[in-house]
C-alpha cells in the first residue's frame, strides 16, 4: 500500500503521541512509522517547523503539541467519514 503525505504525518504523530511521556527518539519514530532516515529527517523538520512536534535538545526526544493532537482528532474524523 502506498501512503500519502498526510497518512505519513498522521502515523508519525500517532507514534510520538503513544510514546513515552518523556518523549520519543528519532530511531523509534523511524522504525514504528516505517520510514528511512532521509524521509524521517524531512518529516521531522516539517512537523517541528509547523508546531506539531516539539524537540527537547537535552533528551533528544520529540513530543506532540496541542496542535498535533487537534490534527490527529481531525484526521481520525475524516478517516471515519471516508472509510464507511
Amino acid at each position: 500500500m502506498v501512503r500519502n503525505r498526510i497518512e505519513i504525518i498522521a502515523q508519525i504523530l500517532e507514534v510520538v503521541n503513544e510514546g513515552s511521556d518523556d518523549g520519543v527518539t528519532k530511531t523509534k519514530i523511524m522504525y514504528k512509522a516505517f520510514l528511512n532516515y532521509a524521509q524521517l529527517k524531512e518529516y521531522l523538520t516539517i512537523l517541528t517547523d509547523n508546531g506539531l512536534l516539539s524537540y527537547d535538545v537535552g533528551t533528544q526526544t520529540f513530543k506532540t503539541t496541542e496542535k498535533a493532537l487537534r490534527f490527529l482528532k481531525a484526521y481520525g474524523q475524516l478517516d471515519q467519514l471516508t472509510n464507511k
